[in-house]
């Protein structure tokens, strides 16, 4: 049986959600503090808000504080203590790294990694391709 009203489905809007700017408390890396100015805190956008919430993601440990979500920090503590040849702590620490930085949104992919151990320390240099171009940082 046919309508008189004809059948019309709306069209589904492509909504692209943007992201909003990036924006973190500018980092002094060698003290480890933030840097404030007259008694404020500066604020740093775009790709060095994002080189900043690398650096504080892979220091911060995972699942220890209350505050942070379970995606935000970094495992590579758990290498602490295990019995595994340097290969395997290298692509383990690799890995926390990755998986780590990547549950960023402003992050869209992970290049090289280089991993350093001496004695009790993990240090990192590593490449990281945001939204708002590459970062490199050390940690």
């Amino acid at each position: 049986m046919s309508s008189i009203f004809p059948v019309v489905q709306p069209e589904a809007e492509e909504t692209a959600s943007a992201l909003p700017l990036a924006r973190e408390i500018k980092w002094d890396f060698q003290s480890g503090v933030p840097v404030f100015s007259a008694g404020e805190p500066v604020i740093v956008s775009g790709a060095e808000a994002v080189r900043v919430w690398c650096w504080k993601a892979l220091k911060t440990p995972r699942y220890r504080h209350d505050i942070y979500t379970w995606d935000y920090g970094s495992e590579a503590e758990d290498l602490i203590g295990k019995a595994f040849t340097a290969d395997v702590k290298r692509s383990e620490a690799i890995r926390y790294i990755r998986e780590a930085l990547l549950v960023s949104p402003y992050i869209t992919g992970v290049g090289e990694i280089s991993v350093g151990f001496a004695g009790d320390r993990l240090t990192v240099q590593c490449s990281v391709s945001t939204v708002y171009g590459e970062v490199d940082f050390n940690v």
